[in-house]
């Protein structure tokens, strides 16, 4: 089922951040995709199912430009997109070569597609910067995919920036990076979210006005205490 429109309302309001260290409580220590940085849309928070996309390395008999019409193709891939999915691309941390540009990136906008997320790279920059698409991926290459990568297939299970990630699992990007959700923990994971940034906002104030670390972050029972009285009074 595609993610409730009140779940991804919740997750838009938390940071990647806060998600982190939510499924980390909850036993989800890899959830960080490791090398997938902000490069188009600066960052601006998105929610999303995931579209998985898996690269192999390269096979030269494979891997050629002749292959970019093939069924099993990365463009093939694209137009199964689902509006408001973001695709999530195992590029197995590859530098060499970028798996994307601006026009598939643009067929991708025109899609729907939420935004792009990978562990590899991408090319054409000044294009890519032009077709709006929010963008998170390890740096900007010239080649072209198939001078280091083989694209074998989508919606699979994917292993991107050391994250296993499955079709349909929900990720939230923003400036500090991209984090993967367990599509079964979600509503869990939006509600924890929601409510320890409305903690740590709190907590915030308290710090900025001059209170000390210990006892206030964690909190101990005074400060909770304290912070649920408040909240009870609204303020």
């Amino acid at each position: 089922m595609p993610l409730a429109p009140d779940l991804r309302a919740a997750l838009l309001k938390v940071s990647a951040a806060t998600v982190t260290t939510v499924l980390i409580k909850k036993g989800v220590r890899r959830n960080f995709i490791v090398g997938a940085r902000p490069l188009v849309g600066d960052g601006v928070r998105v929610v999303g199912e995931a579209f998985t996309l898996r690269f192999i390395p390269v096979r030269e008999d494979m891997a050629t430009t002749e292959s970019w019409a093939n069924p099993r193709s990365t463009r093939t891939a694209i137009e199964e997109m689902p509006a408001g999915c973001i695709a999530v691309a195992d590029a197995m941390g590859v530098t060499q070569a970028a798996i994307f540009g601006d026009i598939l990136a643009m067929r991708m906008k025109v899609r729907g597609v939420a935004a792009l997320v990978t562990d590899g790279m991408l090319r054409d920059l000044d294009g890519m910067r032009a077709t709006g698409l929010p963008t998170w991926c390890a740096g900007v290459a010239a080649p072209p995919s198939v001078g280091g990568l083989t694209f074998v297939g989508w919606q699979e299970p994917i292993g991107c920036g050391g994250v296993a990630i499955y079709p349909g699992d929900i990720v939230i990007a923003d400036k500090d990076g991209a984090v993967c959700i367990p599509k079964a923990m979600v509503e869990a994971v939006a509600a924890e979210a929601t409510e320890q940034e409305a903690f740590e906002t709190w907590v915030f104030e308290q710090i900025k006005n001059g209170a000390k670390l210990p006892g206030t972050y964690p909190p101990n029972e005074e400060t909770k205490a304290r912070y649920a009285a408040e909240k009870k009074k609204g303020r």
